[in-house]
């Protein structure tokens, strides 16, 4: 019994002072940690704050396309697609391509996910931040995706989740355990935007060099 409860104290420190700070950080600098970011006007005291980051070799206007199109029966989500199908947050594989379809996004309007509730649009700011969020059951959240020139050729796409949930130990709780996924598919989701993003450059960059 001391052993398993040693056990159990010692993994709930290695996660609270290595494996959190790593998720709710991932990628970004200590000045986009700081930044203020348009989505903290609705959630100003978060208990959870996760602030992710990537480079992209591209440009605003070419990241900013597969922002707009994401969602079910859309261009996806561009994460672990399996687990997206798995659980009915998708129907097919994430878009490798733009979809003009989808390009027309406003606020008011709902990004879905799965045949459930989606993410409601709160703000727009083209080719620079898509805001989603919403509030329900005393559950405040914000997501915003935000583009962040570096120079002439390369972007920086900062994700910010911030959530402000229910003052119970259950919400609490559940909170902090949906976090190491939340992490797991928002990484994910960067690198398969990155991806996506760089792909499509080349190939601009390649048609104006032939």
């Amino acid at each position: 019994m001391l052993l398993l409860l040693a056990i159990v104290l010692a993994s709930v420190v290695v996660y609270a002072l290595a494996l959190r700070p790593w998720f709710l950080r991932w990628g970004s600098t200590g000045v986009e940690r700081t930044r203020a970011m348009r989505g903290d006007w609705y959630v100003p005291r978060p208990v959870y704050c996760a602030t992710l980051a990537v480079t992209v070799d591209a440009v605003p206007e070419q990241i900013w396309p597969w922002l707009v199109q994401m969602g079910y029966r859309r261009g996806g989500l561009y994460s672990y697609d399996w687990l997206d199908r798995l659980f009915g947050f998708l129907d097919r594989p994430s878009a490798d391509r733009i979809l003009p379809i989808f390009q027309h996004l406003e606020v008011g309007d709902e990004i879905p996910i799965g045949r459930g509730a989606g993410f409601p649009v709160r703000a727009i700011v083209p080719n620079r931040t898509l805001l989603l969020g919403g509030e329900s059951d005393g559950v405040s959240w914000v997501w915003e995706l935000a583009l962040f020139p570096v120079d002439g050729q390369r972007t920086r796409l900062i994700s910010r989740n911030s959530v402000m949930p229910k003052r119970t130990v259950g919400s609490w709780l559940f909170l902090r355990a949906i976090e190491p996924a939340a992490f797991l598919m928002t990484r994910r989701m960067l690198i398969g935007l990155k991806r996506r993003a760089e792909g499509a450059a080349r190939q601009i960059e390649a048609r104006r060099a032939a």
